[in-house]
């Protein structure tokens, strides 16, 4: 079996000759273990491949990521970064006070100006599983944007801005998942941290209400056009795995070994592929 057939095979749960390979690493891997990261790649080759393809640059991107000191991303958010390599953290939220949001606007320039124009091409060249990885995560970009204390808050209280907030991001994360369901990548990734180690940073039934419809969306958009759907969350997310399911959700990267792994295997196996974890 070539790469691109023993995902697929694994992800529609038929029989493969081994299980695929894939490897996640921060910057600081390749800057400071590059020289082993190298040959642990030629030795244990990945299944899986990103296309060709390059976003719009954002217009109020600041600074240098992964490197010590600060910078800001598209959305207008600061991150501190204290170690080399790491993504750091966004001490500095936008949305401090909320009159901001009546003229806040998405970074729309990252998707109006892509480039995926090579993406065909470089799925036909290449034998290997073709994932994209997007910029789609909607809880985590509202506590970038909005702090964490205070978008838990705002949740719990059912502050009205919250919602204008989510549903201005959704739009973007949409017309992300569309313009990569209509290229030729095998499978597109999104993700957000659900978790502490013991349980949903929110309650399931608020997660259900208020997030899982976001997420059906972007299954089916995938799904529409025969594309793979992976998600990735921190944390024990045992409380929605059958969600996960339900949605579509085809491969979850999750914690594992925050919850009970032999559990987990005895409810899904068969219903979710476990793309790795940790």
């Amino acid at each position: 079996m070539n790469s691109r057939e023993r995902v697929k095979a694994t992800l529609d749960f038929q029989e493969v000759d081994r299980a695929p390979r894939d490897l996640w690493t921060l910057p600081a891997v390749e800057m400071f273990r590059g020289q082993e990261l190298a040959e642990l790649q030629a030795r244990y080759p990945s299944d899986f491949a990103f296309p060709d393809y390059r976003y719009g640059a954002g217009t109020r991107c600041k600074g240098a990521p992964n490197q010590v000191g600060k910078y800001t991303d598209a959305w207008g958010c600061v991150w501190h970064v204290a170690e080399q390599g790491v993504a750091g953290e966004v001490k500095e939220a936008y949305f401090d006070d909320w009159s901001k949001l009546d003229t806040y606007l998405p970074p729309w320039e990252l998707l109006d100006n892509a480039d995926v124009s090579n993406v065909n091409r470089s799925c036909e060249k290449s034998d290997k599983f073709i994932r994209a990885v997007t910029e789609t995560r909607p809880f985590e970009r509202m506590q970038f944007l909005r702090g964490t204390e205070n978008l838990l808050m705002d949740l719990a209280y059912g502050t009205s801005q919250i919602y204008r907030l989510r549903d201005m991001l959704h739009a973007f994360f949409v017309k992300e998942m569309e313009m990569w369901a209509n290229t030729d990548v095998d499978g597109v990734s999104f993700m957000d941290d659900w978790g502490s180690q013991n349980a949903l940073l929110i309650s399931p039934d608020m997660w259900r209400a208020y997030f899982k419809p976001l997420y059906k969306e972007y299954c089916d958009i995938l799904h529409s056009k025969g594309k793979y759907a992976f998600f990735h969350s921190d944390g024990n997310i045992s409380a929605i795995y059958p969600d996960l399911i339900e949605i579509g959700i085809d491969a979850v990267n999750s914690q594992l070994f925050c919850m009970d792994i032999e559990e987990l295997g005895r409810r899904y196996a068969g219903k979710i592929v476990f793309w790795g974890g940790n």
